[in-house]
């Protein structure tokens, strides 16, 4: 039978269909605020953009100027990069996809925190790998739980978020980051650092990238939740010897990623602080995020428990009494308020009491609106 028949759906983007009516207030898409968009800002960028040059065929690698731009910022934020060190691809889906298909084949074993980015875990599936979870706590991963699968399952890939992670929006702490790196250097084992949430922090002090830290980590960034996710531009920060094949396995994939997205996005990037925007982002998710935090106990019965993000976009929570927040899903619809069901997120066993709350894509006022529709669904 073809992998891809055993390949599901991922229930969020089901969801998107059903929560399309404007009466819905959906919690359930990890999706930034459209209201937040630069939308002259990029509308000027592509003008400026706009060329025969920039209709044309581009190198697999990605746009130069682009990808100065990236390092520089990644440089800045503690991750020294060079322009030479990325390959520049269709959102960082792709990304991970490449490292797929490049370092994995049929029955490789996979580690991964527990619960995880359910599209990562399509991608595994897809490549019919086979998938390992890791225990995970309030402060990510467990290093000690890493140990003994890397020990007893030899995996050749991990696969973390590790800043505000989805779906748990939890942070590895940095100790912990020191003792993943140190396991991945003694075990010679890649680890793949999804990192599209990490400059959306309302609290706390930033902490040291991953691939700071070890040169097995390859790290994966986005213009999606910082910029606008229709312009599909991602990145994928790789030691040379491995970046040389991830380039001809994107070119065997798609050639290269859009030349007047890129050209695009570097023209704003050359007259647009980035790094304001991204504050100004953090100002009214912050907002956003204490709402939704402050009408949880309200919200959700005795018994419950949640995440309490440090940035991101997400909230997890465990209900109580053994329920099936699957089963809690059509009450939830009926009222015109959506959730996911957390099962999805997880690689082998789920735990389906739990679900995932996004905070980013509605006003404080439609999440004070929303959390009082769930309190009526859950009641009834």
């Amino acid at each position: 039978m073809p992998r891809i028949t055993t390949v599901s759906s991922s229930p969020v983007r089901d969801l998107l269909a059903l929560t399309a009516r404007p009466e819905v207030i959906s919690f359930a898409g990890g999706l930034p605020a459209p209201e937040l968009f630069d939308l002259d800002g990029l509308r000027a960028a592509f003008d400026r953009a706009l060329s025969r040059r920039s209709l044309q065929y581009a190198p697999t690698e990605g746009d130069a100027d682009l990808r100065a731009h990236v390092a520089a910022r990644m440089t800045a934020r503690g991750l020294p990069t060079g322009a030479g060190d990325l390959l520049v691809t269709t959102g960082s889906q792709q990304a991970l996809t490449l490292v797929v298909t490049a370092l994995l084949e049929p029955g490789a074993v996979v580690a991964v925190e527990e619960p995880t980015y359910l599209a990562a875990l399509q991608a595994f599936q897809l490549a019919g790998a086979r998938v390992v979870p890791v225990a995970s706590d309030e402060h990510g991963l467990v290093p000690a739980a890493l140990a003994e699968v890397v020990e007893r399952e030899r995996p050749e890939l991990l696969y973390l978020v590790p800043t505000f992670a989805n779906p748990t929006g939890r942070t590895l702490t940095a100790a912990r980051r020191a003792e993943v790196a140190a396991l991945a250097e003694r075990h010679d084992l890649w680890v793949v650092e999804d990192d599209p949430y990490s400059e959306l922090r309302y609290r706390g002090e930033e902490l040291p990238a991953l691939a700071s830290l070890s040169p097995k980590v390859l790290h994966l960034g986005s213009f999606s939740k910082i910029g606008a996710p229709g312009l599909r531009l991602g990145w994928l920060r790789a030691p040379a010897e491995l970046l040389r094949t991830l380039v001809i396995v994107k070119q065997a994939a798609d050639l290269h990623t859009s030349t007047v997205d890129q050209a695009a996005a570097a023209a704003y990037l050359d007259s647009h602080d980035l790094s304001a925007h991204v504050r100004a982002l953090c100002a009214a998710y912050r907002e956003r995020r204490d709402a939704m935090v402050a009408a949880l106990p309200s919200t959700f019965p005795e018994g419950s428990r949640w995440s309490d993000p440090d940035g991101g976009m997400f909230v997890w929570l465990t209900l109580p009494g053994g329920v099936d927040t699957a089963e809690l899903l059509p009450k939830a619809l009926a009222r015109d308020v959506a959730f996911v069901p957390g099962a999805p997120f997880f690689a082998t066993a789920p735990d389906r009491a739990t679900l995932r709350l996004s905070f980013t894509t509605n006003s404080v006022a439609e999440i004070g609106e929303g959390m009082g529709r769930l309190a009526a669904a859950l009641r009834g």
